[in-house]
């Protein structure tokens, strides 16, 4: 008999909570400021007539549909607002490149459940949960942009307040930015004295972690603010900088197996982590693959030099394996000589006497930059 292994209900929230972050940013590209159907949405909006739109032609929604008449006709902004006047709804193509049909009645089945009050919006919830398609549902009185798709709904913020709130989360992660680069410099000066333990690692596992889903943050801040959010989105990519490879490097240096499956195993079960998870230097531990925080100590803790050594430049992935495999540690490949270090495949005297260089830089650099 075949063994039927149960499905983690962790592992199947996070993969429902990934598709609905990948649907909730495709949505918010679509109708993001600057573009066409966006333009359309606010003319409604400000005219304040409502309006209830299907994105997308498929047999479900005709099920749904009933009456109106066929337009068939290219989109524009102006075209929106015009046929919005009318009581019924409009369906527009995948797309949004053309307007199908307008003034038409929504039956969607009244035995899915809504959570809405107006009947614009509970028609608007179920014909998004029997269809699968977005439907925009413009509110006449509360002057409320709201996107519904599957079980998502989403209503539009003012521009004024994802600014606000885009604007605070960059302050929050300058300063994340800068508690990570002090801790990454300690880290580094410790790995060159063979002073490392396992706190200083899972305390900058920790604060790149909490970088990169302010990040996440921001992003969805600036698809919602299209071509409003390109000053977001460079101060963003500035601040972030190397801090998603750096963390990767820091894996592969201190993972029990440095196995690249494995290490993407390892961070992608530390991004499940929950906040209070997250601060909880034990349980990061055991992710890497040790047992315990005693074990560790024990055993004295040396990275491979995979970070280190890609800070040297033009020094290729493949060198950088060969040198980590023959060496096992940082410490042993900055005591190597010369002549040791020609002996590894794909190094000659030239790269050899470059990587020794480039390491006693990197080395210099960093005791000066703890002193600062």
């Amino acid at each position: 008999m075949k063994e039927h292994k149960e499905r983690d209900p962790k592992d199947t929230k996070e993969k429902e909570r990934n598709q609905q972050e990948k649907t909730m940013n495709l949505l918010l590209q679509m109708v993001a400021p600057g573009t066409p159907f966006r333009d359309g949405l606010e003319n409604v909006l400000r005219a304040k007539t409502g309006a209830l739109i299907v994105v997308g032609y498929s047999p479900e929604v005709m099920e749904v549909v009933d009456g109106g008449f066929s337009i068939n006709c290219d989109f524009s902004p102006n075209y929106l607002y015009e046929l919005a006047k009318m009581d019924g709804a409009i369906i527009l193509n995948e797309d949004v490149k053309r307007i199908l049909y307008a003034n038409t009645q929504l039956i969607p089945d009244p035995s899915i459940s809504s959570s809405e009050t107006g009947i614009r919006h509970r028609t608007a919830e179920r014909v998004a949960k029997q269809t699968g398609k977005l439907v925009v549902s413009i509110s006449q009185r509360r002057n409320v942009i709201t996107l519904y798709q599957g079980n998502l709904r989403y209503a539009l913020k003012e521009m004024g307040v994802i600014l606000t709130k885009a604007n605070q989360a960059i302050q929050t992660m300058e300063k994340y930015r800068a508690v990570f680069t002090q801790a990454l410099t300690n880290l580094s000066a410790l790995e060159f004295e063979e002073m490392v333990t396992m706190h200083e690692v899972a305390y900058v596992i920790q604060r790149a972690e909490m970088m990169l889903r302010i990040n996440n943050e921001i992003n969805r801040y600036v698809l919602e603010l299209g071509n409003e959010g390109r000053l977001i989105s460079m101060q963003k990519e500035e601040l972030v900088g190397s801090a998603e490879e750096e963390a990767w490097l820091l894996l592969r240096d201190y993972a029990k197996d440095d196995a690249e499956n494995k290490v993407k195993e390892i961070q992608a079960a530390i991004r499940k982590l929950s906040s209070e998870e997250l601060l909880d230097s034990g349980l990061l531990i055991r992710l890497l693959g040790y047992p315990s925080l005693n074990s560790v100590v024990e055993e004295g803790l040396l990275p491979r030099g995979y970070r280190m050594l890609s800070k040297i430049p033009r020094l290729p992935s493949i060198i950088i394996h060969n040198l980590v495999d023959r060496f096992c540690a940082l410490p042993h490949i900055v005591m190597a000589s010369i002549e040791e270090l020609d002996e590894v495949d794909g190094i000659g005297e030239v790269r050899a006497r470059a990587i020794k260089e480039g390491l006693k830089r990197i080395q210099d650099q960093v005791f000066i930059d703890r002193q600062i």
